[in-house]
């Protein structure tokens, strides 16, 4: 299996303003084909189309998380009194994998319009930090925002296709659900009263994304045959692609390597 591998330090176009942290790389718009106009909603077809699975490893030594400081806020600090909290930026598994990595097909679907889920993803913020890091929706679909958290926030997601948009959420207060129009690869999320911290959305217009997890693989089902870009992105090493062709019930891997 053909590895393109990359190194820390690629030159990045996003910069993320008043939560500190590293700049992100460069926003994909519009790779993918739009939904078509009309029609009945397409749906992956997961008894009848492909598969493709892959990991995302890490070769180097693993850099140290960074312990976030908090002491600017007593709720916050106490919310991790047994275990400071630590940044989440580049979180390498166990196993040599990479967790909050996004992978998606940025490119050789057909166009249809695909159906938009109506189970909203959560984002929760608890700890004084986004949970979970990094998430994957559709574009329209819901995204549902929770405080856990006896303290305010200020959600301001920082989309660059998307509408802007930023406001507060205090202690016990509904929920807030809001979703995005339009795909975006990635939206990076920040909280305007606490400065550490961050999360990132990726918002795309099919539903063949994932996010790895704790073993850092993951899955794309259903696909129509096809030659298809697979695209993972990271918020520090940024991106990579490869090429893959996936037939009808056929199951390929796309394995992706970064280099810290």
């Amino acid at each position: 299996m053909k590895k393109i591998w990359i190194g820390v330090g690629l030159a990045a176009a996003l910069t993320l303003v008043g939560c500190g942290g590293d700049k992100a790389p460069e926003t994909a718009k519009t790779d993918s084909a739009p939904a078509a106009a009309g029609g009945a909603a397409a749906m992956p077809d997961e008894a009848n189309g492909g598969t493709i699975t892959g990991k995302v490893a890490f070769t180097g030594d693993a850099p140290k998380m960074a312990t976030m400081d908090m002491s600017a806020n007593p709720a916050c600090e106490r919310a991790h009194k047994d275990a400071p909290a630590k940044s989440e930026t580049v979180v390498v598994n166990g196993n040599g994998t990479l967790k909050y990595a996004f992978v998606w097909v940025k490119s050789g679907l057909p166009d249809k319009n695909w159906a938009v889920p109506t189970t909203a993803v959560l984002l929760d913020q608890n700890g004084c930090m986004y949970k979970p890091h990094m998430i994957g929706v559709m574009a329209g679909q819901n995204i549902d925002i929770k405080s856990s958290d006896p303290t305010n926030h200020n959600i301001h997601p920082q989309p660059t296709v998307n509408q802007e948009w930023n406001e507060s959420q205090s202690p016990g207060s509904e929920d807030k659900m809001k979703a995005f129009a339009r795909q975006e690869v990635m939206i990076p999320v920040k909280c305007n009263v606490h400065p550490w911290m961050r999360a990132y959305i990726g918002v795309v217009a099919h539903p063949f994304f994932a996010v790895t997890g704790d073993d850092g693989t993951f899955t794309l089902k259903g696909l129509p045959p096809g030659t298809y870009t697979i695209q993972v992105w990271h918020e520090k090493y940024g991106t990579q692609e490869q090429q893959v062709t996936v037939g009808a019930k056929e199951s390929k891997t796309v394995d992706f390597s970064i280099k810290g």
